[in-house]
């Protein structure tokens, strides 16, 4: 796995880390409440979706290891060009489960790929 692979990942997996930061304790009503944790969160998903497909493009091999990729970073793109469409149920919903899966394989790929 190259250098630049290996900086997506763990792009990635900080970006996994802060977002739990963000939710630890938090409620889906927080969430709605916090206009500061909505737009950190969704910061972060972008970052998430833009390293994976720098990744997707760049080392396809190591990027098919990400299950449901492809939808992380459509999951991106709603975020940017459909700002205005987001819906925060299912943000709180990928935030709770499945953000932890991509979090366990970015950090198992950057411990075994590495």
């Amino acid at each position: 796995m190259s250098t630049t692979a290996k900086k997506w990942l763990f792009d990635v997996g900080e970006a996994c880390r802060a977002i739990a930061s963000f939710s630890a304790g938090r409620t889906f009503a927080d969430y709605k409440d916090s206009e500061l944790m909505r737009a950190a969160t969704e910061r972060k998903f972008e970052i998430i979706g833009e390293a994976l497909g720098k990744l997707r493009d760049r080392d396809p091999a190591v990027f098919a290891n990400i299950k449901e990729g492809a939808a992380i970073i459509g999951f991106r793109n709603r975020l940017i060009h459909g700002y205005d469409s987001v819906d925060d149920a299912i943000v709180w919903d990928i935030v709770q489960h499945k953000l932890p899966a991509l979090k366990k394989t970015v950090d198992r790929l950057l411990k075994t790929l590495g």
